[in-house]
Parts: structure tokens; C-alpha cells; sequence
């Protein structure tokens, strides 16, 4: 029988069907005799690769690569499956309701009520804003951020801009979304910019000073990629001293956030815990797919979605654990 490592919980009919072939296990002290590992959280280095000798396939329960070093398990012939695609709906969906929250300062209200504090019929300070006829911006434009600009485009009649190394006028086109010539360009020219990269070397910081300081005044920013991608201090110094009128993030630099981290102090900052794709439709489709995958390796075949080389991505979307 099949011997696989499992760090964290996957989805009831995942794991069933895991199962039906194999032994799961979660204890790291019996590493050594694992076929396959599925992580959800776990950093997976060539630290944790050597204390799996038997080691033959690692799933990544969603598509963010950057908690795998692929580099190393390449070197042990350790094949890396993942599951692209198959939570976009629930990110996409995810993106639209933290913009809601923020445009009309949903998230202030709540706070100001559960605090008991005074508030006046229509109180200034929870004035919002419309969506309709104003521009989303795309870092990224991968599955998510695709069908996020389509939920937008249908439901308030946004304009799309956006921006990726490898987008060409043709395909913008084709999207329908104005291509940029830059992230700067991106929040120069929108009035919500979404997030949606993968963090690697050269998207780390991406979202810097220069960038935030191009936003409209009161622009809103959410990010539900990956949190290294944007530097956490400009995006403080953005908030506090503008131009940004408020911001949501369902990832942050360091996860869980450490305690004090002064963005969470913050009137205008809106943080959830990295739930993006935490519905149970897409915790069943990746477990699904993560699943029939590590069989598929293990019966030596081909299997349909496998990391291949290094982290050194810039145009696929990290689309949640």
C-alpha cells in the first residue's frame, strides 16, 4: 500500500479517496517511508526533501510553488504536481466581495457598531463609493484576475487595465483589458487594483513605494496573491499619508501576522486570514485534482499539471492553498 504524508487537512471526499490506495499519515517522524506529500502550508526545502528518502511526488494543494523549492526536488527526482484553476472561482469571488467591503467601507462600519461607538444616519466617515463605470486595474493576469475583470465588467460596468510581462496588445485585446506598460501605469491609471502574481525573486516587493505613490487619490488596493508581493511598510506610509484611500489583503508578508504588525491598527486596512479559497467546492475540486494526480505519478504515467524547473514564474497566478 501507498505510504503519503499529509501536513494538513484536505477535503473529506480527498481524503477518502487517498484512502482507497493508501496509508495517510501526518507524523514528520515517519518522513522516511513516504511516497507521495500533499502541503497545503508546510515549507517543503531541501531540508524536509532529505528526511524523505522514498520520496517520488509532492502535491501542491492549490498552484503557489513558493513553499516548494522545485530546484531541490528536481535534484532528488522528486516529481511536483499542483492544481491550477481549480479554485479561481472562489479567489475571483473572494476579490469582488473585499472591493465591495472596501468601497463602501462595509468592514469601518462593523468595526465602529461592535465598539459601541455613536453613529450618526449616513455618518461621513463611512461614506463610499460606486463601482459602476469606474476602472480595475490587474496586476497579473492569470485565471483569477480573468474572471474577477469579467464578475466586474458584468455587474458594475468597470473598465479593465492591466498589466503582465508577457501580455501583448493581441491577447489585451482579445480580453478585453487595456494593456499597461507597467505596474506603476496599472495604479496610475485605475480606481481598484487587484493583485493576482505569484511571489518569486523578482515579484518580491513588486508593489513598492514608486508604485503606490502612482495611485489615484483614495484608489483602493486588494491583494489576494501572495503577501511578499507587496512591501507592507509603502503600503502603511500609502495609507496612512496617501494616496490610497484603503486597502484589503488575504495574504500578508508573515502568516499568521505577527502580533502589533501596525497595518492591522489601521482604520482603513482590511485583512482576512488567507481564506481565498476556502469554500468547500474549491477544497473539493484541488483535493480531487491533487489526489488523482499523486496516483497518476505513482502508476508511472504522465500526469496533466506538474511544476517543471524552478520558482521563476511572473505571469501565473499563486492561487491559494
Amino acid at each position: 500500500m501507498l505510504k503519503i504524508f499529509l501536513c494538513e487537512p484536505i477535503h473529506p471526499r480527498a481524503l477518502a479517496l487517498l484512502k482507497t490506495r493508501a496509508e495517510v499519515f501526518s507524523d514528520p517522524a515517519c518522513l522516511g517511508r513516504a511516497d507521495a506529500a500533499i502541503s497545503r502550508n508546510l515549507r517543503m526545502d531541501a531540508a524536509f526533501l532529505e528526511q524523505c528518502p522514498a520520496l517520488k511526488v509532492i502535491g501542491i494543494h492549490g498552484t503557489g510553488t513558493d513553499r516548494v523549492d522545485l530546484a531541490a526536488a528536481a535534484q532528488r527526482g522528486v516529481r511536483v504536481v499542483y492544481a491550477p484553476g481549480e479554485n479561481a472561482q472562489s479567489v475571483a469571488e473572494l476579490i469582488v466581495g473585499l472591493t465591495l467591503a472596501l468601497a463602501r467601507r462595509v468592514y469601518l462600519a462593523d468595526r465602529m457598531l461592535q465598539t459601541g461607538e455613536a453613529l450618526a444616519i449616513a455618518d461621513a466617515r463611512l461614506t463610499g463609493m460606486e463601482l459602476h463605470g469606474k476602472t480595475l486595474g490587474l496586476v497579473g493576469v492569470g485565471s483569477i484576475a480573468r474572471r474577477a475583470a469579467e464578475m466586474f465588467r458584468r455587474a458594475f460596468g468597470m473598465s479593465i487595465v492591466g498589466y503582465s510581462p508577457s501580455l501583448t496588445k493581441e491577447r489585451a485585446a482579445c480580453l478585453g483589458i487595456a494593456r499597461c506598460t507597467c505596474v506603476r501605469e496599472v495604479f496610475a491609471r485605475a480606481d481598484v487594483v487587484s493583485i493576482g502574481v505569484p511571489l518569486t525573486p523578482q515579484t518580491r516587493g513588486l508593489v513598492g513605494t514608486a508604485e503606490l505613490a502612482a495611485a489615484k487619490p483614495g484608489a483602493l488596493l486588494v491583494n489576494t496573491a501572495r503577501g511578499g508581493v507587496v512591501d507592507e511598510d509603502a503600503l502603511y506610509r500609502a495609507l496612512t499619508q496617501g494616496p490610497l484611500g484603503a486597502a484589503a489583503c488575504d495574504v500578508l508578508a508573515h502568516e499568521p501576522p505577527a502580533p502589533g504588525l501596525p497595518l492591522l491598527r489601521l482604520p482603513n486596512f482590511l485583512a482576512t486570514p488567507h481564506l481565498g479559497a476556502a469554500t468547500d467546492e474549491a477544497l473539493l475540486r484541488v483535493g480531487m485534482c491533487v489526489v488523482e494526480q499523486i496516483f497518476t505519478v505513482l502508476d508511472g504515467k504522465t500526469p496533466a499539471h506538474e511544476c517543471i524547473g524552478t520558482t521563476d514564474r511572473t505571469d501565473v497566478e499563486s492561487e491559494h492553498k
